[in-house]
């Protein structure tokens, strides 16, 4: 492979990364060589190799086969002797090993430790942001809180916790935020990553002995932001250094935006001292969308696909019958959709109900999981700690009366059963005792912040 086809290959890769990938993480990519079918690149830094193998690799390795390069792998190496090109990429703080090259990682592994000043804001997906987010009374808060931290300036809470279950927009506000201050700030450093990426960077600097650059790195940056915490509970020297970067960076008043799949205090494993600094800003909770929030989504997806698939029909009812259907999971929801589309495009057919059913059989079949009262009633015992037989026995103490009528109001919302039925696997109970404690329950709700959070906790589980 020459030069000359390495730099057709960039063309193309510009093209389809975009300005800011293609100058963050492809110019800086000194071809090398290719043999037995390998192409070679040095890299300023290994973390920047890692990241180039983890997000764009595959492209790399498709484009150079398409401009006639036989190579079946592409490899990313720190050279001993830095050219001057690769040198005026390196972070002004970071050190450099000696010896022989420095292989990078492969590409499904995180980032390491290397202290790069570029760090992976360039990672930011386009397709997150404040336009494309849809807003229903389940996220409203949480989007509004992240429009205020977007707006800049003086920070009003530090920091912003957002929690929920898997695809309910967590990450799509974070990119969102870190998008917006770019564009209305970009003197900012806003360095946004997963805390997995994090506790690998962290035990890479541990290895190379460079905890002064970690520390550094972490604490000079203007807003962090850190999804998916609940990967570092249990990781003793990770939740350590995690703790004073956050105190360093709240002590500067610098934002510090967190996301998780629960609320801090439920997060198990996660040291108090964390617990208790993570509720110190504002806690917003996700919560699962409903049918208007996912019917909105559905259709504004259906806009952007409108230029992808031109002439496309979709029947009346299709995007209703989905909203409906698959409602856990916004990801498989617009995952759905596009299935939907590339079958309508590729055999030319309107998107019917007929053809939504044989396209889409097997996330129906999943959608169709159905609670029932037994499963309710041991998820319940066990979040409350107490006995499946005295829950559903004849005691009325009240550790025991307010799990149970939880249980009742719970088995009422989820299952098709009536209250009869209900009442029969409540130890025989009359369905006035279940009309009851749904009433009870539904009162409590609206005055116990913590009852609310239990069953919407129980909720979450049972529907996962």
């Amino acid at each position: 492979m020459t030069e000359d086809t390495w730099g057709r290959v960039q063309d193309e890769l510009l093209r389809t990364l975009g300005q800011n990938n293609y100058r963050n993480w492809i110019e800086p990519l000194e071809f090398s060589g290719l043999k037995n079918g390998v192409a070679t690149f040095h890299v300023p830094t290994s973390f920047m190799g890692t990241w180039v193998a983890r997000n764009f690799g595959d492209q790399i390795l498709r484009i150079l086969a398409e401009a006639g390069a036989e190579v079946s792998r592409v490899e990313f190496t720190v050279p001993k002797f830095r050219s001057a090109t690769a040198r005026a990429h390196r972070s002004a703080g970071s050190t450099e090993k000696g010896g022989k090259e420095e292989n990078v990682p492969s590409a499904t592994q995180p980032g390491n430790g290397s202290t790069e000043d570029d760090l992976p804001g360039a990672s930011l997906d386009p397709r997150f942001t404040f336009d494309s987010f849809v807003v229903g009374k389940p996220n409203e808060l949480a989007h509004a809180a992240a429009r205020r931290v977007a707006e800049g300036g003086p920070v009003t809470f530090n920091p912003l916790f957002l929690y929920g279950g898997v695809g309910l927009g967590k990450t799509h506000l974070m990119h969102a935020i870190a998008w917006e201050l770019q564009k209305k700030s970009p003197e900012l450093r806003v360095v946004y990553l997963s805390a997995e990426q994090f506790m690998y960077r962290f035990v890479q600097a541990l290895r190379d002995r460079q905890m002064m650059d970690f520390k550094q790195l972490f604490r000079s940056v203007d807003v962090l932001m850190v999804d998916d915490v609940q990967f570092i509970a249990g990781k003793d020297g990770t939740q350590e250094e995690f703790f004073h970067t956050f105190n360093a960076l709240v002590d500067q008043n610098k934002q510090i935006i967190i996301s998780a799949d629960r609320a801090p205090v439920e997060i198990k494993d996660l040291e108090e001292r964390i617990k208790s600094r993570l509720q110190s800003g504002l806690v917003v909770d996700l919560h699962p969308t409903d049918y208007e929030l996912r019917l909105g989504i559905l259709q504004q997806k259906v806009e952007q696909y409108r230029s992808q698939y031109p002439g496309l029909v979709i029947a009346d009812g299709v995007l209703e019958f989905l909203a409906h259907r698959i409602s856990t999971n916004v990801r498989v929801l617009e995952g759905a959709l596009m299935r939907l589309f590339a079958f309508g495009s590729l055999v030319g057919r309107e998107i019917t109900m007929e053809l939504v059913q044989d396209c889409l059989a097997d996330i129906l079949r999943a959608s169709d999981r159905k609670v029932t009262v037994e499963e309710i009633q041991r998820r319940v015992s066990e979040h409350y700690n107490i006995r499946l037989s005295d829950l559903i026995g004849p005691r009325r103490v009240r550790t025991l009366a307010r799990p149970r009528q939880i249980a009742m109001y719970l088995a009422k919302q989820l299952t098709t059963r009536s209250l009869p039925e209900i009442g029969r696997r409540f130890g025989g109970r009359d369905h006035t005792t279940v009309m009851h404690g749904v009433r009870r329950i539904e009162e409590l709700k609206a005055q116990d912040s913590q009852i609310a959070e239990d069953i919407e906790m129980l909720r979450r589980s049972l529907e996962a």
